[in-house]
C-alpha cells in the first residue's frame, strides 16, 4: 500500500484561512445585530431586502463562507482525504455546510431573519473547534477508510445543518410567543417584542422550521441507514448497541415523534418548537458528550 502524504503546511494554511473566516464572521454579525437594532428604532421591516446594511451582511457572510470553504477544502488536501475524521474537522465541515445552506435558502425572504443566529452559531462552532477540538492532520484508522465515510459522513453532515437551521427559527418563534404574552412594564419583553415585530408571523416561522426538519430528518434516516450497512462492511454486523448508533437512533425518535405531532396537530405552536430544540440538543449531545466521555467503536474525536 502506498504511503498516504501529509501535508504539514498546507494544514496551517487551513487554520489561517479557519481564523480569517471567524475574523470575517465577527463583522458580518456586528452588521447584522446594528441593522436589526437600526430597523427597530425605525420602525423598519429586517425583511426589507433594499437595506443596505443587509447586503452589506451578507456580502461580509459570503465572503467569510468563501474563507471557510478554502480552510475546509485545504484541510481535507492536506490529509489526502475528506476532511471530517475527527470532531475538529466535522466541526469546520459541519458549520460550513450551515452557512452555505442558509445561503442558499435567501431566496425564501423569510429566512433571512435569522442571519445573526446562524452567523453567531457558526462562529461558536468554529471558535469551539479551533480552541478545544483542533488536531494535527493524520490518517484515518482501518474501520474508516471506507468510501462509506463520504456518503455516511457528508449526509450527517448536511441532515445536521438542516436541524441547525430549523432550530434557530424555532428560538424566533419561542421568542416571538414569550414576548406577546408578557406584560407591557417588563422592559426585556418590551425590548424583545419590538425586535421581533419586524420578524415574520409566528405561523410562517413554525412551518420554516417545519420544512427544515422534513428534510433533516429524511437525511438522518438515510444515515441511520448507511451507517448501517458500514458497520456490516466495518464489523460483520448491522448493528451493535453502540453508544453512537444508540443515540443516532435516539436522534431518529425524536424527530419522528416531532414530525408526528406536527402531522396530528395535537402538538403543534410551541410544543413542537420545543421538541423541535430537544432533538437538536440531543444532536448536538451526541456530537459532544458521546464523542468526548463515551467509549465505543464509533467515537472518533481525535483528542486524547
Amino acid at each position: 500500500m502506498v504511503p498516504i502524504k501529509l501535508d504539514v503546511a498546507l494544514a496551517s494554511l487551513s487554520l489561517i484561512f479557519i481564523y480569517a473566516a471567524m475574523a470575517i464572521y465577527t463583522i458580518s454579525f456586528l452588521i447584522f445585530v446594528f441593522h436589526i437594532a437600526r430597523a427597530t428604532s425605525e420602525k423598519k421591516s429586517i425583511r426589507d431586502t433594499s437595506g443596505g446594511l443587509q447586503r452589506a451582511g451578507f456580502i461580509v457572510m459570503g465572503i467569510g463562507a468563501l474563507a471557510h470553504g478554502i480552510g475546509v477544502t485545504t484541510r481535507g488536501i492536506s490529509a489526502s482525504r475528506v476532511p471530517w475524521a475527527n470532531m475538529y474537522e466535522f466541526s469546520i465541515s459541519g458549520s460550513f455546510l450551515i452557512v452555505l445552506i442558509f445561503m442558499t435558502a435567501l431566496a425564501v425572504k423569510e429566512i433571512r431573519v435569522i442571519a445573526a443566529f446562524v452567523n453567531a452559531f457558526a462562529l461558536l462552532v468554529l471558535g469551539v473547534a479551533t480552541t478545544t477540538f483542533y488536531v494535527q492532520i493524520k490518517t484515518l484508522m482501518p474501520a474508516l477508510q471506507s468510501y462509506w465515510l463520504v456518503i455516511h459522513v457528508t449526509v450527517a453532515v448536511l441532515a445536521t445543518a438542516f436541524f441547525n437551521i430549523a432550530a434557530a427559527l424555532a428560538v424566533a418563534y419561542l421568542l416571538r410567543e414569550w414576548a406577546w404574552v408578557q406584560k407591557s412594564k417588563n422592559v426585556l419583553a418590551s425590548l424583545v417584542r419590538r425586535v421581533l415585530k419586524m420578524f415574520p408571523d409566528s405561523a410562517k416561522l413554525e412551518r420554516l422550521s417545519y420544512r427544515f426538519n422534513v428534510v433533516g430528518f429524511i437525511l438522518w434516516s438515510f444515515t441511520l441507514i448507511a451507517g448501517a450497512i458500514w458497520a456490516e462492511r466495518a464489523w460483520h454486523r448491522y448493528w451493535g448497541w453502540d453508544t453512537k448508533e444508540v443515540w443516532t437512533f435516539i436522534i431518529w425518535t425524536i424527530y419522528a415523534g416531532y414530525l408526528h405531532a406536527n402531522a396530528t396537530r395535537g402538538w403543534s405552536g410551541k410544543r413542537s418548537a420545543w421538541l423541535s430544540l430537544v432533538g437538536f440538543a440531543a444532536v448536538l449531545f451526541n456530537f459532544t458528550i458521546v464523542n468526548l466521555f463515551f467509549k465505543g467503536l464509533h467515537v472518533y474525536s481525535g483528542l486524547k
